[in-house]
């Protein structure tokens, strides 16, 4: 029936709007607030139309505005909008279907989801720490001693990775270690990493191997008790002086500092970090220079987004900043992934959508079809800058593309699965999308899902359409980064203008054609989980 067919829509869709007058919906205009106008077809003159009424438009348009007009006092069956803040609540109807559910942001903004995936083990068998790169919320007191312990961990783990890698690359000289176990003297290695800025001769901290050794040990002692005692105590705390320990550890990180391996210490870092490897599921990706993205909690776009390296800078960041969005309460900060898959030297990640239909039985639709957005530099830990780093297209649009980049990346910085899926085939890892990220991020996505459950304010008939970002590591695996409520649909490429139009199509046929028709092309949607 003709009065079962009034949508509404807020925010920049003409694809959803021309999609449901196509299906014969008529519209009844959002009221304009702001920088909000009247939208009208491309060339269809908007001075014509205040001059000639009507009648100076194509009959299309005319009749829609007719039927517009005439709908202007009818509640709306269907509102798609931007922000389910700007719906007045007097416009739902029992039976209106609306694009979003209430209070998301337990999984779609970055704090909610750092809080929702650190209850994840006590409502799922499943542990975040194999999808989800450790995160922890600045403004919780408990939360920032974590962060400030596992970063003290890391970095005793990274050194021991530093050692082993120089101890592979040259052994340079032959040193006696004190305080190893028997004092025998052996291998001794000079590291110098990538862009060092040491010079020869630096001193040489011959203790701190043996320092991160003790540490990783009593450390692997917790992780292997922690299944018996869930309250065991955090590892050495003040077994070292770790403020001298990470000053040391900066300088053979980022500043080519020397560093001495005895024999019996490689032996033991090989052990350890192997025994530790069967215990963190990041223990790989983790990388060794200890790189942590500091990011804002409730913000999106890339927006105050920052790459660090060194404790207390990060602490102090969060500290001074006084912009309203970015107060300490709301800062969280991530580990990030160092080992990453690159394409051409360049970092990329995928924005994969999904739709949840329901969450009471919860019913997800994993999307077919993604995109990749690459960078605008070639990828390089030793600079820390966003144009190597965030993949963001509001950020990536205000670089150039540097001249050291690799002419085989795409101009507009997108990719379409299939390129993805080809690029895969080409390298000899032709089954590892279908085999390996696909499932890997459809069970992030669940995860994160059923983790933030029980908060979630669900309307029956309601459904929203979401966009995941993942990054890759080296070896495949899909790492979720966050989830977004509102995902553009304005196209940035050729790629997206397609696939975003598709998505739109196939997200009206699956939430409104299959009411009546249960058995209708939904295009690339899939049903993954239904409770």
């Amino acid at each position: 029936a003709q009065e079962k067919k009034i949508f509404m829509v807020q925010g920049p869709y003409p694809i959803i709007r021309r999609l449901l007058r196509a299906r014969g919906w008529v519209e009844r205009k959002a009221p304009s607030t702001g920088r909000q106008r009247l939208q009208t077809a491309p060339g269809s003159g908007g001075a014509r139309q205040r001059e000639g009424g009507m009648g100076a438009l194509c009959p299309t348009l005319a009749s829609s505005l007719r039927q517009s007009y005439l709908a202007r006092d009818q509640l709306p069956n269907f509102i798609w909008t931007n922000f389910l803040e700007t719906i007045d609540r007097q416009l739902l109807q029992d039976d209106s279907v609306l694009n979003h559910y209430a209070r998301v942001d337990a999984f779609t903004t970055k704090e909610g989801l750092c809080l929702s995936l650190q209850n994840l083990p006590w409502i799922e068998q499943a542990d975040p720490n194999a999808f989800f790169p450790r995160c922890y919320r600045l403004g919780t007191r408990d939360d920032r001693e974590a962060f400030i312990e596992d970063f003290r961990l890391t970095a005793a783990r990274s050194l021991l990775k530093l050692a082993l890698e120089e101890a592979g690359d040259r052994p340079v000289r032959t040193e006696q270690v004190p305080n190893s176990d028997n004092g025998e003297a052996g291998i001794g290695v000079t590291s110098h990493p990538k862009h060092s800025t040491a010079q020869p001769g630096s001193p040489l901290y011959p203790e701190l191997v043996e320092e991160a050794l003790e540490v990783c040990k009593q450390h692997l002692g917790v992780l292997q008790h922690e299944d018996i005692d869930r309250n065991t105590p955090s590892p050495c705390r003040t077994c070292i002086d770790w403020d001298n320990f990470l000053q040391q550890y900066y300088r053979v990180a980022h500043e080519g500092a020397g560093l001495v391996l005895t024999r019996q210490q490689r032996k033991q870092c090989q052990n350890l970090l192997q025994s530790l490897a069967e215990k963190l599921p990041q223990l790989d990706m983790e990388g060794k220079l200890n790189v942590w993205i500091l990011k804002p909690g409730a913000e999106s776009q890339g927006r105050g987004i920052i790459c660090m390296t060194r404790l207390e800078e990060m602490l102090q960041l969060a500290w001074s900043c006084t912009a309203p969005s970015v107060q300490v309460g709301r800062w969280v900060v991530q580990k990030y992934v160092e080992q990453l898959l690159t394409i051409f030297g360049t970092k990329f990640d995928i924005r994969q959508w999904f739709v949840v239909t329901d969450w009471k039985p919860l019913t997800v639709w994993f999307y077919q079809d993604c995109y990749l957005r690459f960078c605008s530099r070639p990828f390089s830990l030793h600079h820390l800058e966003r144009a190597r780093h965030l993949c963001n297209v509001s950020v990536q649009k205000w670089y150039k593309t540097s001249p050291d980049q690799d002419p085989r990346v795409p101009p507009d910085k997108i990719w379409s699965n299939k390129q993805f899926q080809e690029y895969l085939a080409q390298v000899g890892q032709g089954d590892a999308w279908h085999k390996v990220l696909v499932p890997g991020m459809k069970a992030a996505i669940l995860n994160a899902l059923r983790s933030a459950w029980d908060r979630v304010r669900f309307r029956k008939g309601n459904f929203e359409l979401y966009g995941a970002d993942f990054v890759v590591g080296e070896n495949l695996q899909p790492w979720l980064l966050e989830i977004n409520s509102c995902p553009t649909m304005s196209p940035s490429s050729a790629v997206t203008r397609q696939l975003c139009a598709n998505v739109q199509q196939d997200t009206l046929c699956l939430v409104l054609d299959r009411k009546d028709n249960p058995t209708c092309p939904i295009g690339a949607f899939e049903l993954i989980y239904k409770e």
